[in-house]
C-alpha cells in the first residue's frame, strides 16, 4: 500500500489550511502516520481530489465522490485534536 494522501481545504487555501497541515503533519508523525498533505482552497477541491484519501477541511464541504469529509476546526481551537486525530488515523487505515 502506497502513502496516504491527504487533502486541507479552507477558504482561502493560505491560512487556516497551513495551519491545519502544520499541526496535523506533526501529530500524525509522532503516531508514526506517513501521510503526504497538500493544501487549496474549498473551490479548488472538485478539481484536486483525484487520488486522495481524505479531504480535512475548515468549513463545511460535501465530497461529490465517496472519499471521506473531516471538518478539523480543532487543529485551530486546540479543543478535539486527539479526537479528530483517531477519526483521520482510523480512516488512512481502512
Amino acid at each position: 500500500m502506497g502513502k496516504k494522501r491527504i487533502m486541507v481545504a479552507c477558504g482561502t487555501g493560505i491560512a487556516t489550511s497551513t495551519v491545519v497541515v502544520n499541526k496535523m503533519s506533526n501529530l500524525l508523525k509522532e503516531r508514526g502516520v506517513d501521510v503526504d498533505i497538500q493544501q487549496c482552497k474549498v473551490s479548488e477541491l472538485p478539481y484536486k481530489t483525484d487520488k486522495v484519501d481524505l479531504i480535512v477541511t475548515t468549513t463545511a464541504y460535501t465530497s461529490k465522490n465517496d472519499i471521506p469529509v473531516i471538518v478539523a476546526v480543532s487543529f485551530l481551537t486546540g479543543i478535539g485534536v486527539d479526537k479528530d486525530l483517531d477519526k483521520i488515523i482510523e480512516i488512512l487505515n481502512k
